[in-house]
């Protein structure tokens, strides 16, 4: 009895472990478009370009690149105030979209791997949990 209780609990941990794993990237890209389309269009166009001097391009960003943790913080959280972009100076206010971290982490990866980024690695749920508002 006491071994079929130690494997139900094996297996208990197994599927629940089974069940949080990552999704693999191509699917969290394929979800981040869709949230894309719904939360950044509006601000980052299509394109990922922007609007020039109002809405910061995300497609081939330095500051993607440079301040991912602060790009994600955005997402997850608000931005407020001054930052520069490609050389170019933005000061405005991108509101909280009310997106969960699996929601965050989708589109952090469509944005990195879309319009000429590149990103090796994949944003995880468990890392944009970690993120906290400053």
């Amino acid at each position: 009895m006491r071994n079929v209780l130690y494997i139900y609990c094996i297996s208990v941990l197994g599927f629940m472990s089974y069940m949080h794993q990552e999704k693999p990237l191509k699917q969290s890209i394929i979800d981040g478009a869709e949230i894309y389309q719904d939360f950044c269009l509006q601000c980052h166009l299509d394109n990922g370009k922007g609007v020039a001097n109002v809405f910061p391009p995300l497609a081939q960003s330095d500051y993607l690149a440079n301040n991912l943790e602060e790009s994600i913080r955005a997402v997850k959280h608000s931005l407020r105030g001054p930052i520069v972009v490609n050389g170019i100076s933005y000061d405005g206010i991108m509101t909280k979209q009310g997106l969960d971290d699996e929601e965050v982490a989708d589109v952090m990866n469509y944005i990195l791997n879309s319009w000429g980024n590149q990103y090796k690695q994949q944003i995880t749920e468990a890392q944009v949990s970690e993120i906290e508002k400053k």
